[in-house]
């Protein structure tokens, strides 16, 4: 069955690789973005954009107003780890009271689905990995605490008013949809953007933060999953809440690749040399993180298709190449 859905935060990078596959399986889809950090050409032909603000209750209600929604998709967040340690006070405003007040909104228009774009910020510093949806939630950063905050107020709203909701909780998000939609952070912090933008001489070096690790090559290990297979789960997640009312999955490609092996893997796929310059750690940075995605294979049959790095490179690769200063806008 076709679902109308609204896209919030539907104009950055996985938001709009999320309503371009909406788009493609027959859905009908409005994306409800404030453009501070998404991209006007990040949303797909054929999409309405209503440009507005989460904590802005009026425009929310204008949007809900517009269309009868069977379903939200929530995206709008603040995302730099690093940054949250330094202004809290933004991410707990934006991130959870901003998903309070389209919680809100959503009561109040009778919508009563939604998808929410968590993290793997929720686990800090795991006990074991593979991580799996079982582990204490202990986040290590006011990010991942803010979007734990957004996470239990979804949690009372389904035991209180009925709410069915599916949690995503992703690793790291890589890779691009195609050659002209891809990722675009303005300031980038995010490991295979910043090393591609070596290989096209936008920046000098790349810096590894730690080399003394207990990994093999002492370097962080992360698990980096396509934002096309980002895309896919979240199609099957929608879809899968008029049968379940409350999930909660995580997203990774299951496997972990250091930071050097990155690096080499750039060098492979670009065909440039790629200075680095190895510094000391970063503090509460985890050795490794790495997801069980058990659960959503075994409940919703998902599983990531591009698990390769070098091929996840080269998508992210094909992007940056064809647009070296991201979406001109």
């Amino acid at each position: 069955m076709a679902l109308n859905v609204l896209v919030v935060g539907g104009a950055g990078y996985i938001g709009g690789a999320v309503a371009g596959e909406l788009l493609r399986q027959g859905h009908a889809v409005t994306v409800f973005d404030n453009l501070s950090y998404g991209h006007r050409a990040a949303v797909p032909q054929g999409t309405e954009l209503l440009v507005g603000d989460t904590l802005d209750a009026s425009a929310l209600d204008a949007a809900f107003r517009s269309h009868r929604f069977d379903a939200v998709m929530h995206f709008a967040a603040l995302i730099e780890a690093g940054e949250s340690m330094r202004e809290p006070e933004r991410y707990f405003r934006n991130n959870s009271f901003g998903t309070l007040v389209l919680l809100e909104a959503m009561l109040r228009h009778k919508v009563d689905r939604l998808v929410f774009s968590s993290t793997a910020a929720l686990y800090g510093d795991p006990d074991r990995v593979p991580i799996d949806e079982g582990q204490p939630l202990r986040p290590t950063n006011a990010y991942g605490e803010s979007k734990l905050l957004a996470e239990r107020m979804i949690g009372w709203m389904h035991r209180v008013h009925g709410l069915r909701f599916a949690c995503l909780r992703y690793f790291n998000a890589a890779g691009a949809i195609d050659r002209d939609r891809g990722e675009d952070h303005r300031p980038e912090s995010h490991l295979i953007p910043l090393v591609l933008q070596v290989a096209l001489g936008r920046r000098d070096s790349i810096d590894v933060y730690g080399t003394d690790y207990p990994t093999p090559d002492g370097t962080c290990v992360r698990d980096y999953v396509h934002v096309a297979d980002l895309a896919r789960a979240h199609l099957l997640a929608v879809e899968a809440l008029s049968a379940r009312p409350r999930m909660h999955y995580n997203l990774g490609n299951g496997h972990g690749f250091s930071v050097r092996q990155v690096i080499d893997a750039a060098r492979r796929v670009t065909g440039h040399a790629i200075p680095s310059f190895d510094g000391p750690r970063r503090p509460g940075d985890p050795a490794v993180l790495v997801a069980s995605a058990a659960r959503i294979e075994a409940e919703l049959g998902w599983r990531p298709t591009h698990t390769g790095l070098d091929s996840i490179l080269r998508s992210a690769w094909e992007w940056h190449s064809r647009h070296p200063d991201g979406y001109r806008e």
